[in-house]
This record gives structure tokens, sequence and C-alpha cells, in this order.
């Protein structure tokens, strides 16, 4: 990565992913930075693939930046649905949110809806005889030099469990309160972050960049 600036912009807006993803790419210097922060608005996600959206919203970010940018699209994948919510994770039911309230409680509200909607379509499926609870976290994590690169790193992280019938644990976000790890006997939520950090489809997918980084980019 001769030449290009240590800062990395992040094609998200989402503090707690930013949090996340800073540990986890601690090892190699370089700063993340969420692109709202240099007043870049959120990139169109039209694809059905979580490969292309992280593509789309990386170069996205580094057109608007001038600089070199990460993005992660990841999302749950439920085996009883066909593999649904799966890039329609964030935003999979529908709520109608209260005038005047902050970014960071319209994803309390979305999650909530979220998770709702998942278990009463998972019960629908179990009416019709499909119980299976089989799912997996699925990250897609790519990175660009530059919105024009032709050479994007691009990793790849799964992470295998059950979807509960009720949730448990308040950490985490997203579907964590649900997704049951058999291999630590806790869902994503319950779990120390230590070890969601080192485990988790996003744990994952870093590791697999962090490698790249240093041996494509040549980062220390």
């Amino acid at each position: 990565m001769a030449g290009l600036h240590h800062r990395l912009v992040l094609a998200s807006n989402n503090a707690k992913k930013l949090k996340e993803l800073g540990v986890l790419l601690a090892p190699v210097s370089v700063e993340l930075v969420t692109q709202g922060t240099l007043g870049i608005p959120e990139a169109e996600e039209p694809h059905h693939t979580f490969i292309e959206n992280a593509l789309a919203k990386a170069r996205h970010a580094a057109a608007a930046s001038g600089l070199p940018a990460i993005s992660d699209d990841s999302g749950l994948c439920v085996d009883a649905l066909g593999g649904a919510p799966g890039v329609q994770s964030a935003g999979y039911a529908l709520v109608d949110f209260p005038n005047g309230i902050d970014r960071e409680a319209q994803r309390a509200l979305q999650d909530d809806a979220n998770n709702h909607r998942l278990l009463t379509t998972l019960a629908a499926a179990a009416a019709n005889g499909i119980t299976t609870r089989r799912a997996r976290f699925v990250c897609a994590l790519v990175a660009v030099r530059s919105a024009d690169d032709p050479e994007p790193l691009i990793a790849f992280g799964r992470w295998e469990g059950e979807i509960l019938a009720e949730r448990r644990g308040a950490g985490g976000f997203g579907y964590d309160p649900l997704m049951f790890i058999p291999a630590q006997g806790l869902t994503a939520a319950e779990m120390p972050s230590e070890i969601k950090n080192a485990q988790s489809h996003r744990a994952l997918a870093c590791a697999q960049m962090l490698t790249l980084m240093r041996e494509v980019w040549q980062l220390g």
C-alpha cells in the first residue's frame, strides 16, 4: 500500500460496527473513519449477494473521499427460509419510525421488528412442516485502494448456529439475541465481546482481510 494514506473510510455509519471492526483490524496500521463523518451519504445496495453490495459500498466511499475504503455487507441466512433474510437482513421488517428519534433509536426499533418478523416467519414455516432452525451469520468484507481498483481485497466469513424460539441476552445488535451458537452454549448477544470478536462471521472475515492487507497492500 505504498503511497496510500493509512486512513481507511468505513462505508457505514453504524457506530457499533465501527467499534467492532476497529478492534478486529487493530493489528494493522489503519485508522478507520466512518463515511458519515466525511459527509458521504450511504450507497445504494441493489444487489442480491453480500459481496456485490460490499463492493458497491466500498467503491462509493472511495470515490467520494479519495481515500481507500472498506465495507462489509453482512446478514443472517436461515435455511428454513431459503437463505432469507439474506441481504435484506437490516431492513427485514417494515417500521414506521416516530418523528424526531435518532439513528441509534431507529436501529433499536428496527432490530426489534426484524427479530419479531423472523420468529413469526419461522413459526409459519414450522406449521408447514419446515422445522429446521439452522442458520448462519455471513459477512463479506471488501477493501479497495480507490474506486477503480482492479484488485479489491475480498474476505468472507460464516458463523454457524441455530435460531431460538425466544431472545436471550442484552449484548450485540441485530439478530444476536436469537442466534444460538452451539459451540459456546450461548447466543451471540450473551457472549463476552472478546469471544464474539474472536469467533464471529465478521471476525473470520477480518482475519482473512488482515492477511490480505499484509500480503497485498503490505501493511504492517
